[in-house]
């Protein structure tokens, strides 16, 4: 079940009943997804130096919503990822901005998004640095989630901590003791006070009926290698994966996903033109990264994280660049050789 044929099937309704409301970066991605792969793209044209056979092959969008598209990326951001990994606990820190508070994000996504990070990453660094708490810079990676299992416009970040951190007096390492991070209600009580300091700093409304006891989520994930993986899902490639799409007839689209709770696999019916507009909720911003670095695992904190990995005893690993896909002749399996490149619009 191809995302583009829902698109191209219901593209007109989509515009008819959302028309006034749909942001150009919705649209621009509706375009990409609908172009994908398809001479519309561009193509690329390729020889097999053996055997002389040439070919033309459709370009991919490069859009980061589209299920086919950013595997490459995907993978190199695992690689570097791993090639930070330190052999300590991992915990993993989920917070939920409020339902009260997601029209209010949606209307300003780049100001609420960027707030968001703020306030998670200023939160979990004060309190690492607490001597309550651990008393040392602590390293983060963030991803940020839009969306719900049932695909339900709801923010949140989810980061992925190793249980230690660097003594910024001794330069030494301190590793956390006991089975939880940091306590729950306490980061839950800071990153809401900031939050709120934070909209009212951008003179953007707080919603009436907010809830005085936010939720902020801590578990112990292992090495973290899982996490970063479940996380790595969602990056590059879209908030649904094509496999989960299981019909499309009289008008309307079902879906199915696994329910957080129960864990038991749900499914969910909308009409078509309603279906692509679940999904165009979880475009962002033009530009805005999903996932960032903090503290010693920030890029620019290599020096930092590199004496770290000398006093736990980790294995340097020389990163090497995954090499891209390319182009096996049909005929002679040899690897093809690039001609030239077509771009979208060329005649």
């Amino acid at each position: 079940m191809r995302l583009s044929n829902i698109i191209d099937e219901y593209y007109d309704a989509f515009l008819t009943r959302y028309g006034d409301t749909v942001l150009p970066e919705q649209i621009k991605a509706l375009n990409a997804i609908l172009s994908c792969r398809t001479p519309d793209a561009g193509q690329i044209y390729t020889v097999c130096p053996d055997c002389n056979h040439t070919q033309q092959h459709p370009l991919s969008c490069g859009n980061r919503n589209c299920p086919h598209c950013q595997n490459h990326e995907t993978s190199q951001w695992i690689d570097r990822q791993q090639n930070k990994q330190l052999p300590v606990q991992y915990f993993m820190v989920t917070f939920t901005l409020p339902c009260q508070f997601r029209d209010v994000a949606y209307r300003n996504q780049r100001a609420v998004y960027s707030l968001m990070f703020s306030c998670v990453s200023s939160t979990l660094k004060d309190f690492g640095l607490n001597p309550r708490h651990l008393g040392a810079q602590i390293g983060m990676t963030m991803v940020l989630h839009t969306h719900s299992r049932r695909l339900d416009f709801h923010p949140h970040i989810h980061v992925v901590v190793p249980g230690g951190g660097v003594d910024p007096s001794r330069r030494q390492w301190k590793k956390k003791k006991g089975k939880y991070l940091f306590n729950q209600k306490a980061l839950a009580k800071v990153f809401r006070a900031r939050f709120l300091d934070g909209l009212n700093k951008e003179h953007l409304t707080i919603p009436k009926g907010a809830r005085p006891k936010w939720v902020v989520d801590c578990a112990r994930v292992g090495t973290g290698i899982s996490a970063l993986k479940y996380l790595s899902i969602y990056l590059y490639r879209g908030v649904i994966s094509e496999r989960n799409i299981i019909a499309n007839q009289d008008g309307q689209v079902t879906f199915r996903y696994i329910d957080g709770k129960t864990k038991e696999v749900c499914s969910r019916t909308l009409k078509g033109e309603d279906f692509l507009h679940l999904i165009l909720l979880h475009v962002l911003p033009r530009g805005f990264r999903r996932a960032r670095d903090y503290g010693f695992l920030h890029g620019n904190a290599k020096k930092l994280l590199f004496l770290v990995q000398m006093i736990l005893h980790v294995r340097i690993m020389v990163i090497v660049r995954r090499p891209r896909p390319v182009f096996k002749c049909p005929h002679c399996g040899k690897p093809m050789k690039i001609l030239g490149i077509k771009p979208t619009g060329a005649g």
